[in-house]
């Protein structure tokens, strides 16, 4: 791994972001493989979800590059920019959408994680969101999947106890819904995935 301070951080907005769709659909294709999202992707697929943050003029992709490489990455946008299945649920549970930035994903590679880039996602994405002054809550959400799921590796840790410390909390009724094929299976199934929220100031 490279040392942190040889790391290339690099920021991206709205249709800024095209360029760089491809790496950043690689890398969620490579994370997501990963239990909880077991994710059996498809660039194509990829590209079209990505398209949403490229028409968004406020959105942001963060970056992190090892000599050239993009080996991390998170992404945001208003929430009135997203798609209906996570703005939808969201809005019948009474917040202003309007009001609301919607943190998409945090992706790294195996080798780069544990040095701290979690913070520094969020730190930035909050940041952006305080920067454009029109937005009362940042929310997320995570895909739920039971304790004894038969793919979940001994040594798999959840992230609620750092989700906590930065201080989101967990939404039990406030859930979207939402289909991909996880791999091993024919076809895309439904999951559910709870909102995690956060008071932006």
């Amino acid at each position: 791994m490279t040392a942190k301070d040889e790391l290339q951080f690099e920021r991206r907005h709205g249709a800024a972001i095209r360029p760089v769709v491809d790496a950043l659909a690689r890398l969620r294709i490579d994370v997501f493989q990963d239990f909880p999202y077991l994710y059996d992707g498809d660039l194509s697929y990829e590209r079209a979800y990505l398209q949403t943050y490229v028409e968004a003029p406020d959105s942001l992709a963060f970056m992190v590059r090892d000599a050239g490489e993009v080996v991390g990455a998170t992404t945001a946008l208003p929430l009135a920019d997203e798609e209906p299945a996570f703005r939808q649920p969201v809005a019948d549970a009474g917040f202003d959408v309007n009001r609301v930035f919607y943190f998409g994903e945090s992706l790294l590679l195996g080798d780069y994680r544990g040095g701290g880039l979690g913070h520094r996602f969020f730190d930035e994405r909050e940041a952006w969101a305080r920067s454009l002054g029109r937005f009362d809550y940042c929310l997320f959400c995570a895909v739920d999947r039971p304790p004894d799921h038969p793919l979940r590796p001994a040594d798999y840790r959840p992230l609620d106890s750092f989700w906590q410390g930065r201080g989101y909390r967990p939404q039990p009724a406030l859930r979207a819904r939402y289909r991909w094929q996880d791999i091993g299976q024919a076809q895309e199934t439904e999951k559910t995935l709870t909102f995690w929220v956060r008071p932006l100031a």
